[in-house]
């Protein structure tokens, strides 16, 4: 029988409990991390860091150079840092999600159907008509920020006050729509822009959409005066082209209406479907 190398034998030794722990919680943290950045431009970046730097390290150690070994032990603090301002778009919405409680009173569950089939009837409407709208749906992640580049309004939501929001011409138009609960808290208000590699027929309107998706837990209906499609955002994510079968179906799951037990997601990689129109 093959005898034991000493360094296996010591690293074994310190093996207890408290490491296992340890281990399994990095583990987790690495593989939560990773899922958090599938199918994202984060993701490419980490790939190609992790290549050079393993890269970097190889050379360093089998041809033994001491200066590349020297920067390298002591950009670890650095790199640590660098890390957390390239990603921290992806930190800040790991963070959020951790603050979500996924619970809402009976009573904020029926005013949401009723949210919902008002903002269903409004965006086909507003589609008929080839009327550009933006309507962002706030869920568990106050949009505070949002609301007070807008116009606030506080008003009862209806088919017929987003179709006079949107309305070409009226001021408040261009601007996206902020829906809390079964209220228009405000209008005009100005998204964050995706960064998100999109393809060249989609507007502004979505790219708008996509932003105010990727850093909350808005649901975003997008209404293009362009072809009069109507799209779907949520958690980064843009189903296009969605009819009324879809729509209400969709905006009920994403808002946990359906009795699944957790809020769902959209059926589509990160990004916009190649079928979106430009608004």
């Amino acid at each position: 029988m093959p005898e034991i190398p000493d360094g296996v034998r010591d690293v074994a030794g310190r093996l207890d409990a408290g490491a296992v722990l340890d281990i399994l919680l990095i583990t987790a943290a690495i593989y939560w991390l990773l899922l958090l950045l599938r199918g994202t431009t984060a993701m490419t970046v980490l790939r190609g860091v992790s290549v050079l730097l393993f890269g970097a390290f190889l050379l360093a150690r089998i041809f033994d150079l001491s200066v590349v070994n020297w920067i390298l032990e002591r950009t670890i603090t650095g790199l640590v840092i660098g890390v957390i301002i390239v990603f921290h778009p992806e930190i800040r919405r790991a963070l959020e999600r951790l603050g979500r409680t996924g619970w809402r009173p009976s009573l904020v569950r029926a005013q949401q159907e009723q949210s919902i089939e008002h903002v269903v009837r409004a965006a086909l409407r507003l589609a008929r008509q080839r009327h550009g709208a933006l309507v962002v749906m706030e869920r568990e992640t106050g949009l505070q920020e949002v609301i007070d580049t807008g116009v606030p309004l506080g008003s009862e939501l209806t088919p017929e006050i987003l179709g006079s929001i949107f309305a070409p011409g009226t001021p408040l138009h261009d601007g996206a729509v902020i829906v809390r609960s079964n209220r228009i808290v405000a209008a005009g208000c100005t998204l964050p822009l995706s960064e998100a590699p999109l393809p060249a027929d989609l507007g502004m309107r979505h790219r708008a959409a996509l932003g105010i998706s990727e850093g909350s837990d808005a649901v975003v209906v997008t209404v293009s005066e362009e072809s009069g499609s109507i799209s779907l955002a949520s958690q980064g994510r843009m189903l296009p082209d969605v009819d009324e079968e879809r729509l209400r179906p969709q905006l009920r799951r994403l808002f946990d209406l359906t009795g699944e037990g957790a809020a769902g997601e959209l059926p589509l990689q990160d990004g916009a479907a190649p079928r979106s129109e430009a608004s």
